[in-house]
């Protein structure tokens, strides 16, 4: 029996209608809640064994036109340290804060992502090496669903002040070289 595989992106201009041909592909939306929405339905309808992320990330670590494997996922925007919890947990949630899957891929470049709803221009406080809007969400469903994830960033920009701008040009060549990696799973 080969395994169910779902493809989950936020947007149509990321994956640039070149992943259908090799498995269902849903598109979220951006931001956690519609990631998370969407991966729970997905997870419902489909059954899947592995759910594989494909999207666009921003980085002051990792040079831009890079493909890297996300295996940590943290939530950048979760800080109630007020409260006395540390950065990134959840109050009185039991998952984990630091979510991490076991990612075997030909790339061999394992980054921590962190996750929120706001674009980041500076990266200067976030403890990890890319940053999305969506990737930790999935994660989470994913994790209290008992489905294998892998996720699969391409850099666009520097996470910095011109972040905006170098996103949508990248976005075509990201998934050309996502491309080369989808394969892997085919087989």
């Amino acid at each position: 029996m080969s395994k169910r595989i779902i493809v989950l992106c936020a947007l149509p201009e990321e994956a640039q209608g070149l992943l259908e041909k090799y498995f269902p592909t849903f598109y979220t939306g951006v931001g956690k809640v519609n990631a998370a929405m969407t991966a729970t339905r997905c997870i419902i309808e489909h059954n899947p064994d592995l759910i594989i992320n494909f999207g666009t990330a921003g980085s002051k670590n990792i040079k831009k036109h890079t493909l890297v494997d996300c295996t940590k996922f943290i939530q950048r925007d979760m800080d109630i340290k007020e409260l006395g919890f540390e950065f990134g947990v959840t109050p009185y949630d039991e998952v984990p804060s630091i979510l991490e899957f076991k990612s075997e891929n030909p790339l061999n470049t394992f980054s921590t992502c962190g996750s929120g709803d706001t674009f980041v221009s500076d990266m200067s406080k976030v403890p990890a090496d890319v940053v999305d809007m969506e990737a930790y969400a999935i994660a989470k469903c994913c994790y209290q669903n008992d489905v294998d994830f892998v996720s699969f960033k391409y850099i666009t920009d520097g996470a910095d002040g011109e972040a905006a701008n170098d996103w949508l040009e990248n976005c075509e060549k990201g998934a050309k070289e996502f491309l080369k990696i989808i394969e892997h799973y085919c087989e």
